[in-house]
């Protein structure tokens, strides 16, 4: 992104959207894979039954916190802790009133 203005709300609404797809169809697939695992019992069926199953109830719960949460507060975001804040010079004959100021004419 180029500018550090805020997405549109229509934007959010449509990135959450995506997001909570995304993860009911993970969710979807974490059910599928658990079914044909039940079905083949391969080695170590107990553990990839877990994940599956973890995957397919604890997903749903994520991903509605996750539709549901608001973006981060601009003091918030971590982007703009790392980037160096602007310092008013300590000499006063640095400032803007006393320079020239170039002014540049279209004619």
């Amino acid at each position: 992104m180029i500018t550090d203005a805020a997405r549109s709300p229509e934007q959010e609404l449509r990135a959450r959207e995506v997001r909570y797809v995304f993860m009911m169809l993970l969710r979807a697939a974490c059910i599928v894979v658990a079914a044909i695992l039940v079905a083949t019992r391969p080695p170590l069926l107990w553990l990839w039954l877990t994940v599956c199953l973890l995957g397919g109830v604890g997903l749903p719960m994520i991903a509605v916190l996750l539709a549901n949460d608001a973006p981060p507060r601009p003091e918030n975001r971590l982007r703009n802790r790392l980037r160096r804040r602007p310092t008013s010079h300590p000499d006063p004959g640095h400032a803007l009133d006393d320079r020239e100021h170039r002014i540049i004419d279209p004619d």
